[in-house]
Parts: structure tokens; C-alpha cells; sequence
């Protein structure tokens, strides 16, 4: 599911033999909009299935975020491609710890799925929190 422009979220439905993907257009999301370059943001790390960028609303010395550059409404949708997806949303969590030098004291990888989680985008997306210490519970 490619970000593109237009109105609402890309859709799935689910069989109970075969999936089915209904693509609609995402322009009206944030991130597929960061993602084509249409509203700026200050990256930190790219690949060629996710970006990397600083949280505008930092809750943390570090706070980035990571996305996939297609469309995918939250983790369980990201989590249903099993393409490997999430493992490299993971991976470049990682990544972008041991850039910002909190690999070794301790960081935080959050995914907000749902409102009551506090998901506001709705384009899965992982917050990678550190610099500082975290307390449990976190909300």
C-alpha cells in the first residue's frame, strides 16, 4: 500500500481464505505527506522501506521517529505484511539509538496502537525515547 494523495486511510479486508487489499488514497495523512516531501521534517535515517525523523514535540532528549514509507494504518496492519516490516522498523530503532548515543544507557521503543493508546497518526510509526530515565508505568 503506497502512500498517495487523495482522500482517506488504505483499507484491508480479511477473508477467511485470502486477503484482500483495498488501496484508497492516504493524502490527508501526515506522515505519507513527510514521506513525499511535501510537508518538511528533520530526518535522521533513511532506508528504502523507512524514514527516520526528529519528533516535533520532543518528550525526551531524543525523540525520533520511525515509519514505513508505505501506508499502513498501526503495528498489527504493519505486523499482518509479514514482509519482515516490523523487524526493520526494529532494526533501525537500533540504529538510531547507537546514533544518538543512548544505545548504552537505555532507550525507549514505543508504538502507540489505537486512540486509547494515544495513537494520533494514524500511520504506524514508533517512538524511540531516550537521554534521559524513563519511568513505569509510562501513562
Amino acid at each position: 500500500m503506497r502512500c498517495r494523495s487523495g482522500g482517506g486511510h488504505a483499507k484491508k479486508t480479511i477473508s477467511r481464505h485470502t486477503a484482500h487489499v483495498k488501496i484508497s488514497s492516504v493524502g490527508d495523512c501526515l506522515f505519507c505527506q513527510i514521506v513525499s516531501g511535501e510537508i518538511p521534517a528533520t530526518r535522521v535515517l533513511e532506508s528504502p522501506r523507512t524514514l527516520a525523523f526528529r519528533d516535533i514535540n520532543p518528550q525526551a532528549p531524543s525523540h525520533v521517529l520511525v515509519i514505513t514509507k508505505d501506508h499502513y494504518r498501526d503495528l498489527g496492519e504493519a505486523a499482518q505484511a509479514g514482509d519482515g516490516l516490523v523487524d526493520e522498523l526494529a532494526a533501525q530503532a537500533h540504529q538510531i539509538a547507537e546514533a544518538e548515543g543512548i544505545a548504552g544507557t537505555g532507550y525507549r521503543v514505543v508504538f502507540n496502537t489505537g486512540s486509547q493508546a494515544g495513537q494520533t497518526v494514524w500511520h504506524v510509526h514508533a517512538h524511540i525515547l531516550g537521554g534521559r530515565a524513563m519511568t513505569w508505568p509510562p501513562g
